[in-house]
């Protein structure tokens, strides 16, 4: 979860006064408009839950109103504190503050709670409508939509809900995955804009699990109609002896073995993300980032025109991070009192093993940089979950079942992603060297291949596998 607070605006109370209102960003995305005695509420809770010793600085009370550089000051306070609780092991992943958030998000876009019918789209175009309220969570409507789609609840784990935006030419940007912390009615209505759509797919990147969702009708339909779809728009790369293949089993109604053929192609289980820019193997690259098979894969086009691929392995990351900025929109317009109209700049960061000794910042600068991050915080999830020789499946089981519902009072408390939203003036990082230093499966640790940019083989000379124009 990356939080920031970009901007205050002056708005007006009840009573005719004004007050300064904070808007929170989470995940680049404004969440909520609060103002600092809410905030100063939630730190008071969270004291009293937690205790003194675990709870981050709190800006303090003025007793005056506060000058312009004063409220500049306290935000930046205000940002460095959201930071601090989301980064806490303890706090970060509290019922409290999810809840917090959920009824800021509700309050702020001043939705009333009531019944709602909201549609989740399927892979292959078809749309579920789903009868919740404009309060549920997102575990709430995702089991809504494995109840209409009469999906095992050991099952339901294996897939959540995405927010995405659809062009006129049928082209699909992931924005989001939905997160414990939001109302996924909220957030769709509060987007006025028929481009963006809620869609259902599977949640892990491990092949492997395929299996456990093919043993149920539901699973395996859900699973091919992805794999179909992802084929059909070409994220994953097929032949035409491929094609000729899964045209013929297609015919034949065989899904298993057409998910199975499918697995065996290249980029199988991937997510492909929009063209943006990065600055390897030089400065201003425009590149094609795709993630899947613990890695990010990159379709690079160099200032020379030339086209190269190559990809980096999660477990050679030493850390990364999510910065955000902001910047003046070119020929935008003005904002109040003459500004600039500024615009958010969201840039993730790792820091890569090239070779031995021999660590490299990559930067990727895109508007999904959060969910690129998310992606690779997904990844590292499933890695430590092999490597402590846990299962899945019963990770998800634990998680579905400790997941608060409308009824339940409990606090469920989920492991913390290892997201980082470092203050841009301090070097705090994602650090996985520890966690990941004894993970070692085939194919990872050890690879030496041409399109493994951790190969030995680089020494400064990305020798990347060309590609074709047309995939830029």
């Amino acid at each position: 979860m990356h939080f920031s607070i970009p901007e205050t605006e002056v708005r007006s109370g009840e009573n005719g006064s004004t007050f300064v209102a904070y808007n929170i960003h989470v995940n680049g995305v404004l969440h909520c408009r609060l103002r600092y005695s809410q905030l100063l509420g939630l730190h008071e809770q969270i004291k009293k839950e937690y205790g003194t010793n675990v709870v981050p600085s709190f800006p303090p009370k003025k007793i005056f109103t506060l000058t312009p550089a004063e409220v500049e000051q306290r935000r930046e306070h205000l940002e460095k504190y959201m930071q601090a609780v989301r980064q806490d092991p303890l706090l970060g992943s509290s019922e409290l503050l999810n809840c917090f958030l959920r009824k800021a998000q509700q309050e702020t876009q001043q939705i009333p709670t009531e019944e709602v019918t909201l549609e989740v789209g399927l892979s292959n175009g078809q749309k579920v409508t789903v009868s919740i309220l404009t309060s549920d969570q997102t575990e709430d409507v995702l089991e809504a939509v494995a109840s209409k789609l009469d999906l095992p609840d050991d099952l339901v784990g294996y897939f959540s809900l995405f927010l995405v935006r659809e062009s006129v030419d049928g082209g699909l940007t992931f924005v989001r995955k939905l997160q414990e912390f939001e109302l996924p009615y909220v957030s769709i209505t509060s987007l006025r804009s028929t481009e963006f759509h809620i869609l259902l797919r599977k949640s892990y990147w491990d092949m492997a699990y395929d299996v456990d969702v093919m043993e149920n009708r539901v699973g395996l339909n859900l699973l091919y109609t992805q794999t179909v779809s992802d084929i059909e728009r070409g994220w994953i790369l097929v032949n035409k002896d491929h094609h000729r293949q899964l045209k013929s089993l297609q015919e034949k109604g065989s899904k298993k073995e057409f998910i199975r053929l499918g697995q065996t192609l290249k980029y199988y289980g991937y997510t492909k993300f929009d063209p943006c820019v990065t600055d390897f193997p030089e400065q201003g690259c425009h590149v094609m980032v795709s993630a899947g098979n613990n890695e990010l894969n990159f379709h690079v086009k160099l200032p020379s025109e030339q086209m190269k691929e190559g990809s980096f392995k999660v477990t050679r990351m030493r850390c990364w991070r999510v910065t955000s900025s902001q910047v003046p929109v070119a020929n935008g317009s003005a904002g109040p009192c003459g500004s600039a109209k500024l615009d958010v700049k969201l840039e993730l960061a790792f820091e890569y093993l090239m070779s031995k000794d021999r660590l490299q910042w990559v930067t990727i600068t895109s508007p999904q940089a959060i969910m690129m991050s998310i992606c690779l915080q997904s990844m590292v999830d499933e890695l430590m979950v092999k490597k402590s020789g846990g299962s899945l499946k019963k990770m998800l089981r634990k998680r579905h079942n400790g997941s608060i519902h409308r009824s339940d009072s409990q606090h469920a408390v989920k492991s913390p992603p290892l997201l980082e939203s470092p203050d841009p003036n301090r070097e705090q990082v994602v650090k996985l060297s520890t966690k990941l230093s004894s993970v070692s499966l085939r194919g990872i640790s050890a690879s030496n291949s041409a399109n493994d940019v951790s190969g030995n083989d680089f020494h400064g000379n990305y020798a990347f596998e060309g590609i074709g124009d047309d995939d830029l």
